[in-house]
């Protein structure tokens, strides 16, 4: 599930895009990057390799765009990325107003603005592009937001479509057979388009009281409601046995918020679902609880299912799969000789990478069952088996021992081990007690909803990810007796007296895994944590949120570090080619285009979020230098 955060500061956001040299550039392969995730599958990839290893570290600002929007007190972080298509780039501001912008010089074209009245502290990770296929035809920008609403814009000039919805927008709580006007229900992710339909997941509450998190399609002409999965069945239906003593009932969560990705060629839709509330005690919903933690398929025309696979069960960490899956093909042996196999790839907050067959939902490597700590807490009910992907190996540490406190200074190590003697702890999966427990990984991952990019010339994935311990007690719920809730005080990153990472650094990682062979190939901390620069370190590894894109330059773009720097790593070696200081922390995905024939590289930091670093209003270009600044120097 996705968390609002409250926050205060000055909300920057800043885009940077990077275009290389006039002179020698190699046609274009890829002009436009039409979806959030480059192309439908999600992979990242660019093929445009005019930016490269050689000139990467020329780069230089462009253009300046500000959105306006800030409100005090509400943390705006943007964590939106931008699509372009046809020429134009579309884009949500502070408020999540749309914009649409010459992505060559930043100029504003239009804007529209949904007019936000609630759950202001939710996110917009982007916006779709429909279009009808005919030269002249129609086309439109769809934006979905966490009020609950979605609205249909004309493309060309930004005004809302009057055929769609109510006057160009869909109020997406109509039709919950629920009381939900209290709780949130809305989206964060950027909306998916399978021919004319909209695919939407949805962002709710992880409290007692939540709304159903079911995936849900609309026509993309009239907004009208298509199908809708339900993530939680009911009696007679598949999965409903996983839900003993009634559990299932008015049930919240199992959503996609991390959105969805299609198979276009098949018609397949993938998504990871998160758990079902309340998120950090199950006691009043005994049994494994399907569809929550699944990587599930559906049949993008119908909503039915294909396959579903349970990576977490009986979900009591917040352990959600964050993103939707990455659709790629793997390439083993030669071009002409080797097998193809298609597949999907879903990075998880356990800190595992879960590749699956992508028609019959078979893991590619295997799969272990291992027994699974159980709980202390009365009324609780834990699962006596979980499940482990045997490759690729962990991409973080798996649980909390005394070695892993940290070794910043002898004061800090002091410090938390005396503080961890009061605490419970263990391997993955110990789970909430009243005392309090810390588990690694914590409930921002592993890997978070920044997903994964995929080198289909490789079969490299690219994935960023973070390695903290956090700390969660329980309390009797007042509100709800028989219930348990977090203890406030028990409840958090684990940190030291100084406010680092509780735990020996590095603390976030960027790192890539041949899924040929489901080796790790390289794995770099990036970013350093503020206040670590005193302790003499550099390079800890900060939380990090936003993805990483890869391009035929041979290059690796990603931002998402607290300390606002912009990160560029050779694709192969993992060696970091060039580093920029931000304005403001980028916690949003890179995306890449080129206009007449020249490569832009684009990142948006808005800083804020939930490491609520200092945030902002601004979208910036940068720009290798034209070809007649680069003769001049």
């Amino acid at each position: 599930m996705d968390h609002p955060e409250k926050h205060l500061g000055l909300n920057l956001i800043v885009i940077f895009v990077f275009a290389s040299c006039w002179l020698a550039a190699p046609a274009v392969a890829q002009s436009d990057w039409p979806y959030v995730g480059g192309d439908a599958a999600g992979t990242r990839y660019s093929t445009l390799a005019q930016i490269n290893r050689k000139n990467v570290k020329s780069l230089e600002v462009a253009w300046t765009f500000h959105t306006g929007g800030l409100k005090e007190g509400i943390n705006s972080a943007i964590q939106c990325a931008p699509i372009v298509v046809e020429g134009v780039m579309y884009l949500t501001g502070v408020d999540l107003t749309v914009f649409a912008l010459d992505p060559a010089t930043g100029k504003e074209l239009w804007r529209f603005n949904p007019q936000r009245t609630r759950d202001l502290g939710l996110r917009n990770r982007g916006v779709a592009f429909w279009s009808d296929g005919k030269k002249n035809g129609e086309r439109r920008v769809i934006l979905a937001v966490p009020d609950g609403k979605m609205f249909s814009l004309d493309a060309r000039t930004g005004k809302p479509d009057p055929r769609f919805g109510r006057d160009g927008v869909v109020s997406l709580r109509d039709g919950i057979e629920r009381d939900i006007e209290k709780t949130t229900y809305g989206v964060s992710a950027a909306p998916a388009i399978y021919q004319n339909l909209i695919v939407l997941g949805f962002s709710v509450s992880e409290g007692f009281v939540s709304a159903p998190g079911d995936i849900r399609a609309f026509d993309v002409r009239t907004g009208k409601p298509v199908w809708r999965f339900k993530s939680v069945p009911g009696p007679g239906e598949l999965g409903h046995d996983t839900w003993l003593n009634g559990g299932w009932k008015d049930r919240g969560g199992t959503n996609a918020w991390g959105g969805v990705r299609i198979d276009q060629k098949y018609g397949i839709v993938f998504a990871g679902l998160g758990s079902a509330n309340y998120d950090w005690y199950g006691g009043d919903r005994p049994g494994d609880n399907l569809f929550a933690n699944c990587v599930i398929a559906l049949d993008a025309r119908t909503g039915k299912r294909v396959w579903h696979y349970q990576v977490v069960r009986h979900d009591l960490l917040d352990y959600d799969n964050p993103s939707a899956p990455t659709i790629v093909t793997i390439r083993k042996g030669s071009n002409k000789g080797g097998r193809r196999i298609e597949a999907v790839v879903q990075g998880t907050k356990t800190g595992h990478l879960w590749v699956f067959e992508r028609k019959t939902g078979k893991p590619l490597w295997g799969v272990e069952e291992r027994e699974a700590p159980k709980s202390d807490v009365p009324g609780e009910w834990t699962s006596p088996k979980q499940v482990y992907p045997m490759l690729p190996p962990p991409l973080v540490r798996q649980g909390f021992t005394e070695d892993e406190v940290t070794n910043v200074s002898p004061e800090a190590t002091a410090y938390v081990k005396e503080r961890v003697k009061q605490l419970r702890y263990g391997p993955i999966y110990t789970p909430p007690s009243e005392r309090g427990t810390i588990f690694m990984p914590g409930y921002h991952g592993g890997a978070t909803w920044s997903g994964v990019a995929y080198d289909p010339t490789t079969n490299w994935a690219y994935i960023n990810v973070n390695d903290m311990a956090c700390l969660v007690g329980l309390k009797p719920a007042q509100e709800k007796p028989g219930m348990y809730n977090i203890n406030g005080k028990l409840f958090g990153i684990l940190k030291d007296q100084s406010g680092l990472p509780a735990v020996k650094p590095p603390w976030g990682y960027m790192m890539t895994v041949d899924l040929a062979s489901g080796a790790i190939k390289w794995k770099k901390p990036f970013g350093v944590w503020p206040g670590a620069e005193k302790f003499g370190l550099k390079e800890t590894g900060t939380e990090n949120f936003g993805g990483a894109i890869v391009t035929a330059g041979g290059l690796v773009f990603i931002a998402s570090t607290m300390d606002a720097k912009f990160h560029v790593f050779d694709k192969t070696t993992g060696e970091k080619v060039w580093e920029y200081q931000l304005p403001a922390a980028c916690y949003a995905q890179p995306v890449t285009y080129s206009v007449k024939g020249r490569q832009y590289v684009v990142i948006a930091c808005g800083g804020g979020g939930k490491p609520g670093t200092p945030t902002g209003d601004a979208y910036v270009a940068f720009a290798l230098p034209s070809s007649k600044q680069m003769a001049e120097k």
